[in-house]
């Protein structure tokens, strides 16, 4: 069992349930968390108000889902696979019932969240009003659904990450699973996607983590991405 007495001041971002102190920086774990409330509160809000006749604004919102699910997928099949099962090892009988029922939360939340996306596709290839009704349910449910499980993991589970690894253990899983796959082409879309919104003062910190290389991007990009989202959320 992994003990320290070392903490880490926490990010605590706008939503958030809980920043529960701790060795490991979760800086980017919380953006993430942040960007997943975003989108969803954001889609749960413009599917409704948008025509189904504009073929334009329903082809940008299906493309803009790839971008929101993409990444949640990954982060999920990350902490199922390889985050969780590290916990497990090392947790108490109490601690491994919560951790349980993380993973539990996910196969909740997947085929919300796939429902959400066929409801999508069928806007985006032609107009049907009871597609988009059954949309707006799915929308809120997933959302609902999604900011329980972020609740609960911020609230529940953090605090066992914190009691049970350290920062070379976070480091060490991040590596193995999640960098490599981030290559170039996709840190252009992710970069700006996960900053998008949030001030200075917070970029600041996340840039002093990911690198210069992160922050070129954001310069890069932010502007273009902006302008997409306006487009993309036009009727909000």
């Amino acid at each position: 069992m992994t003990t320290t007495t070392t903490h880490r001041h926490q990010l605590r971002l706008p939503g958030q349930a809980a920043a529960p102190e701790g060795p490991v920086d979760m800086t980017m774990m919380y953006l993430m968390h942040h960007a997943f409330r975003r989108d969803l509160k954001a889609f749960a809000e413009v599917v409704p108000r948008t025509p189904v006749e504009d073929r334009d604004a329903w082809k940008a919102l299906a493309e803009r889902w790839a971008l929101f699910s993409a990444p949640l997928h990954h982060h999920h099949t990350g902490e199922d696979d390889h985050l969780w099962p590290f916990l497990m090892e090392r947790a108490t009988e109490e601690e491994r019932v919560t951790l349980e029922a993380m993973e539990a939360e996910h196969s909740e939340i997947d085929p919300l969240l796939a429902a959400c996306a066929e409801g999508l596709a069928r806007l985006d290839a032609h107009a049907d009003d009871d597609v988009r009704a059954a949309l707006t349910v799915r929308l809120v449910a997933a959302r609902d659904s999604l900011g329980r499980h972020l609740d609960h993991e911020e609230t529940d589970a953090i605090p066992i990450l914190q009691r049970l690894m350290t920062q070379e253990q976070w480091l060490a899983i991040d590596e193995e699973f999640f960098k490599p796959e981030l290559t170039p082409r996709l840190a252009v879309r992710l970069v700006p996607w996960a900053a998008y919104g949030h001030s200075r003062e917070v970029l600041d910190r996340v840039f002093a983590e990911t690198g210069l290389g992160f922050r070129l991007v954001w310069l890069a990009t932010r502007r273009r991405f902006a302008a997409r989202e306006a487009r993309t959320f036009r009727y909000l």
